[in-house]
């Protein structure tokens, strides 16, 4: 015969993890869902890691670009004092949520890869995405033309 006796210590144990495991399953039930947006439209920019030209593509597409080939890619020099076209520009990328005024003197790389879908132009649209150690840091859509446009990954986001 076997005899099995409880205390009332261990009916409080047990009654305390019957609460807990209730507690857990009410929060994990009525927790409020967080979707995660497309990395251009949420994701804090400064942070952005990309890994080679497949991640960059990647991020070119969350924004809605479609890219087919690169056109070229070059080491770039950020430099240590801004004229004003540099100025200008980084405007644009604070805009954006970048700051390239972090990068002064580091060699950067800039990815140009040919825009597909850009609505409503006939030109050549490119995409130029500035990465630092596997980081896009800024970058833009711009129209190979001389008089044409720049704006910033999104096209709401344009010089002033």
């Amino acid at each position: 015969m076997f005899v099995w006796s409880v205390k009332a210590s261990t009916l409080k144990f047990i009654a305390v993890l019957l609460v807990s495991a209730a507690a857990i399953g009410a929060l994990a039930v009525f927790m409020p869902k967080y979707e995660l947006k497309a990395a251009a439209a949420s994701t804090t920019k400064t942070s952005l890691k990309v890994s080679g030209e497949d991640g960059i593509k990647e991020f070119l597409s969350a924004c809605g670009w479609e890219v087919s080939e690169l056109m070229d890619k070059a080491e770039v020099t950020v430099p240590a004092e801004f004229d004003p076209v540099y100025e200008s520009y980084n405007t644009l990328q604070k805009k954006q949520e970048f700051d390239l005024s972090k990068y002064k003197k580091k060699t950067v790389e800039r990815y140009t890869y040919k825009v597909d879908n850009y609505p409503e132009y006939s030109g050549v649209v490119l995409a130029d995405v500035i990465v630092y150690k596997n980081k896009i840091i800024g970058g833009d859509i711009c129209s190979a033309d001389v008089n044409g446009f720049i704006h910033g990954f999104s096209a709401d986001v344009t010089l002033p």
